[in-house]
C-alpha cells in the first residue's frame, strides 16, 4: 500500500467528487495521504479533512508565495494547532524565487515556522523551488537537521540532494520524474539512497504521465511508483514498501 506524503484535497478542483473520490483510495493501493496547509484557508480545511478520513493526516504551515499578509495572531494559530490530533509537520514552508516576490519577507517566514516545529517537536515539509543555496543556509543556520522532515517536489541535481540528506532530510518525489524531459531528477530518483526517499503527487498538481495536464490524484501515484522503480531495477512492490517505511518514519507515524 502506497503513502502519499503531500497532497491538497482542501483544493476546490477537489469540490464535485472530493468524497467519492478518497474514499475510493485504498481500492486504489492508497494507504495514507498527508494533506499539507499552503495558506490559512487551506490549514482551516486540513483540520476538517484529518477528522473525516481515517487514513488521512495532516500538516499546517504557510507556502512562501503566501506569506505575505500573514499576521501575528495567523502564527499563533498554526501553533495553537500543531498539535491537534493527526497533524505530523508544519508544512510546507520554505522559498520560491520563480516570482518576483521579496525574499526577505520568505526567509522571515521560513525561520518563524521552523521555530514552532522546534518548540512542538515537529518535522517539516519544505518548499524550494529557484532557491536552492538560500533554502540550504537557512536550514543549517537553524539546525534543521534538529526537525528533520523532507524536502518536497524535489527539483535540484544529486549534489544538492546529497546536502539535504546529509542534514537528515527525505527528498519527496512525484510526478515529474515521469515526464520525458525530467533526467535531472530521473538522475536523482535513480542514484540517491532508497531509504530517504519518499513519494508524493501534490495533487491536484503535477499529474504524471500520461495524464500529464489533467487533476492529479493520489490514485495516480502508482505511476511515480513504477517509473522509480524501473528506474533503479527493482520491484514496485520492494519501492512502495521501502518508501511507506519511510514516509511513516519521517512522520512519526506508529503502525
Amino acid at each position: 500500500m502506497i503513502f502519499d506524503t503531500h497532497a491538497h484535497y482542501d483544493d476546490e478542483r477537489f469540490n464535485e467528487d472530493r468524497e467519492e473520490l478518497l474514499g475510493s483510495m485504498r481500492n486504489h493501493g492508497v494507504e495514507f495521504i498527508v494533506n499539507i496547509g499552503s495558506e490559512m484557508e487551506t490549514c482551516y480545511d486540513t483540520l476538517d479533512l484529518v477528522k473525516k478520513y481515517d487514513f488521512m493526516y495532516g500538516a499546517l504551515g504557510i507556502h512562501p508565495d503566501c506569506v505575505y499578509d500573514l499576521t501575528d495572531a495567523d502564527y499563533k494559530w498554526i501553533e495553537e494547532h500543531i498539535n491537534d490530533d493527526k497533524i505530523v509537520a508544519v508544512g510546507e514552508i520554505g522559498l520560491d524565487y520563480y516570482r518576483e516576490y521579496d525574499k526577505d519577507v520568505q526567509k522571515e517566514a521560513f525561520v518563524r515556522q521552523m521555530e514552532i516545529a522546534r518548540r512542538n517537536n515537529k518535522p517539516i515539509v519544505v518548499h524550494s523551488r529557484d532557491a536552492a543555496q538560500d533554502t540550504y543556509d537557512i536550514m543549517k543556520e537553524y539546525h534543521a537537521e534538529e526537525l528533520g522532515g523532507v524536502v518536497h517536489c524535489f527539483s535540484y541535481p544529486m549534489e544538492m540532494a546529497e546536502r539535504f540528506m546529509d542534514m537528515g532530510f527525505y527528498i519527496g518525489i512525484g510526478g515529474v520524474v515521469t515526464f520525458k524531459n525530467s533526467k535531472k531528477l530521473q538522475e536523482v530518483a535513480k542514484a540517491m539512497p532508497l531509504e530517504r526517499l519518499v513519494l508524493e503527487t501534490d495533487c491536484p498538481y503535477l499529474a504524471p504521465d500520461p495524464h500529464r495536464g489533467e487533476r492529479n490524484d493520489s490514485s495516480y501515484i502508482s505511476y511515480v511508483a513504477d517509473r522509480i522503480a524501473e528506474l533503479r531495477g527493482i520491484s514496485t512492490r520492494e519501492l512502495v514498501d521501502i518508501t511507506t517505511a519511510n514516509a511513516k518514519r519521517m512522520y512519526r507515524i506508529e503502525d
